[in-house]
């Protein structure tokens, strides 16, 4: 099934056409998703030694130490490493990791390790984020980079092309409306640790509220409200931003302490810096890639085995960012990584496009779509940053979902971290439908002050 697939799926990504349009996948395809694929569109048996197992259902029981709307536990607090990867013995795993990988165990030869764990299948959704997946299989359609068709589940759990997994990843089930709360750092090229975003957010994914539809819900799919209490000179700053699957149509603005005033950015998209990063990161980089399908040709490389970050509830149970950050990356006694099948999807830039990047490349879970890594090549061929997000397990969702994010910058030495949750009591709360006011630029001029 899977070398049919990605055969399949390696044909049409050669053709190279970013005008081509492709309807969903018959119904003796999308039949395969009640047989011998996951409801979310993975294989669901393992490898042939058993290193990655059999999907049999995720986990979806309440973890030891989970506190509702607070702090989460980790399931897997027991386990010891099965094996280590430094810089002496890369070249043993050399073809299960990414180039990126590769690049910091090289760079910092002394501190930066891949502790590699058991591998547990452990995503999960709803019933009903199952059902619209099914239905999705057949109806959800993709005329260039435009999508219809697809509500409330993966829309395109048998892909047909590197278009159509970056979209399932951004569409990726992560709950309907959640909170967060989190300290952001940029790492100084000389190891500093500099705090960027002391923060409270909120956010709803529309795509996802059981009540809309595919002819519905207007097209924005996700809502993201952010709000500064530190460092000093950000207090009170805000940013909203309603993403849209006419990429044209995504809006966002940000709320100025100084001027006491909201203004409308102007291009909140691709390699524009976000100021929800305080500059340091850009829009596509945020949880590895939130950006506009348009400016790339995508091709699906296909499937493989790697080693990537994955349930990473261990990165949340110290209570302090101190104790997670290394001077120059995470600190790789909090950091677990596992063998997974991955989508691997490579990302050229169009012609006559501009991105400071014209050449990245994404490794996608096959079990939640989540892209896990990736690595970016700048102007000049040189491998520059390698990008990378961390998840945990939320079985009140229930589900797979990223906390911390951030990247590497190969070339420079610094480093961003976003999204740590260390030092709060609480992480990823799952909150009730929020009203769609709250994501409006009228609600977060309300709320401003200095």
């Amino acid at each position: 099934m899977n070398q049919r697939l990605v055969a399949t799926a390696a044909c049409v990504a050669m053709l190279g056409l970013p005008w081509a349009s492709f309807a969903g996948v018959s119904a003796d395809e999308a039949a395969h998703l009640k047989t011998d694929l996951t409801p979310l569109g993975a294989e669901k048996a393992g490898n042939k030694d058993g290193s990655i197992p059999a999907w049999t259902g995720g986990h979806t029981t309440p973890i030891a130490g989970d506190k509702p709307g607070g702090r989460r536990g980790d399931p897997f607090k027991d386990e010891k490493p099965v094996y280590s990867i430094t810089a002496k013995n890369a070249d043993q795993y050399a073809d299960k990791l990414t180039d990126g990988t590769k690049a910091l165990l090289k760079k910092y030869p002394d501190t930066y390790r891949v502790d590699v764990y058991k591998t547990h299948r452990t995503a999960a959704a709803p019933q009903w984020v199952y059902d619209n997946t099914f239905k999705n299989a057949t109806r959800a359609r993709l005329d260039g980079e435009t999508i219809s068709g697809a509500h409330g589940g993966i829309p395109f759990p048998v892909p047909k092309s590197g278009a159509e997994v970056m979209w399932n990843h951004v569409l990726r089930w992560r709950g309907s409306s959640w909170q967060f709360h989190i300290d952001s750092y940029q790492l100084t090229a000389d190891g500093k640790a500099v705090l960027t975003t002391d923060g409270v957010g909120d956010q709803q994914m529309p795509y996802y509220l059981p009540d809309s539809g595919p002819d519905k819900f207007g097209g924005e799919f996700w809502l993201v409200k952010l709000t500064s209490s530190g460092p000093p000179i950000r207090a009170g700053e805000a940013i909203v931003g309603r993403e849209n699957l006419d990429f044209t149509k995504s809006q966002a603005w940000v709320y100025l302490t100084g001027q006491r005033r909201v203004r409308k950015l102007p291009n909140p998209c691709c390699d524009t810096p976000t100021p929800a990063a305080a500059g340091v990161m850009s829009f596509d980089e945020i949880e590895v890639f939130t950006g506009r399908l348009d400016r790339f040709d995508w091709k699906l490389v296909g499937k493989k085995e790697m080693v990537v970050p994955y349930n990473g509830n261990r990165l949340l149970q110290p209570k302090t960012d101190a104790e997670v950050l290394g001077a120059h990356h995470l600190n790789p006694d909090f950091v677990r990584w596992e063998l997974h099948r991955v989508w691997v999807v490579e990302a050229t830039l169009r012609d006559g496009k501009r991105h400071q990047a014209p050449k990245s490349r994404y490794y996608c879970d096959e079990d939640t779509w989540t892209c896990l890594l990736a690595d970016r090549w700048d102007a000049n061929g040189q491998l520059w940053k390698t990008v990378w997000a961390q998840t945990f397990v939320a079985p009140d969702l229930p589900g797979v979902v990223v906390g911390s994010f951030g990247f590497n910058d190969l070339l420079s030495g610094t480093a961003f971290v976003g999204n740590l949750y260390n030092a709060k009591a609480a992480h990823y709360p799952i909150v009730p439908t929020y009203s769609d006011s709250t994501f409006t630029p009228d609600a977060m001029a309300a709320a401003g002050a200095r």
